[in-house]
């Protein structure tokens, strides 16, 4: 693992659900403002719903179990087709994962954890990007984005976070945005994934977790969205 840029408590699946959610609960400004700047018309291949829940339940030593949302929470995320789940190796080692597939690319663009975590009262601490080594040959680039919110019961969120488009790993919204005037081939597509472990504090344990599972769960993501767009975009019209 490469990074550039600058006591640990168990962590329950519900905990880590609940700050991966705020992602989806908040934001409104944010999109508003972006959805004027990316108002012409930019999608990407519609895939049937339910692909992403396709994403294995076991990943190597990881165990997942889904986690409902709201038919509200899941209309104010603007995704097409998503998966929120979190996955466990170890009572201590648990992660919330949410994958987010957006056929037009302004709904998906403005819901970024720098934006809508602090909308929803979390400090943002600090952000650096890594470079993972992936086990097919590719390199996933991503970002490590620590958060801080305080009163009575203080908590720190560590969250990665990058975006998958047309196959390629990118850290940030840089890509997505290069493209927005390119989406019309029949072949595109873009998603978000998002990592998230709660604790009382930020360390390099936090860090290095998201990071094994990061590390394990991308060419899987990845390869699963690939084919769901070939086969959607060979169906007739």
């Amino acid at each position: 693992m490469r990074r550039e840029g600058n006591d640990h408590s168990p962590v329950s699946p519900w905990t880590s659900y609940g700050v991966a959610l705020v992602l989806v609960l908040a934001g409104g400004t944010g999109y508003r403002m972006a959805a004027a700047r990316y108002e012409r018309s930019s999608t990407s291949v519609p895939i049937p719903k339910g692909t992403l829940s396709r994403l294995p339940m076991t990943i190597g030593e990881w165990k997942g179990q889904d986690v409902p949302i709201s038919e509200r929470i899941i209309k104010a995320t603007d995704t097409d087709d998503h998966v929120n789940r979190t996955y466990q190796r170890s009572p201590k080692d648990v992660v919330s994962l949410w994958v987010a597939y957006g056929v037009h690319l302004r709904d998906l663009m403005p819901h970024r954890p720098e934006v809508c975590y602090v909308s929803s009262g979390w400090t943002m601490v600090d952000s650096s990007q890594l470079h993972l080594k992936l086990s097919d040959g590719q390199e996933l680039g991503c970002r490590l984005i620590h958060f801080r919110r305080g009163g009575l019961d203080t908590e720190a969120a560590t969250v990665l976070n990058y975006y998958l488009v047309d196959g390629q790993y990118c850290p940030d919204v840089s890509l997505l945005r290069s493209r927005a005037s390119q989406f019309n081939a029949a072949a595109t597509y873009s998603a978000q994934v998002q990592i998230t472990v709660i604790g009382e504090n930020l360390n390099e344990r936090e860090d290095q977790l998201l990071s094994d599972f990061a590390g394990e769960s991308a060419p899987l993501i990845r390869s699963l969205l690939t084919e769901a767009v070939r086969q959607a975009a060979s169906q007739p019209s």
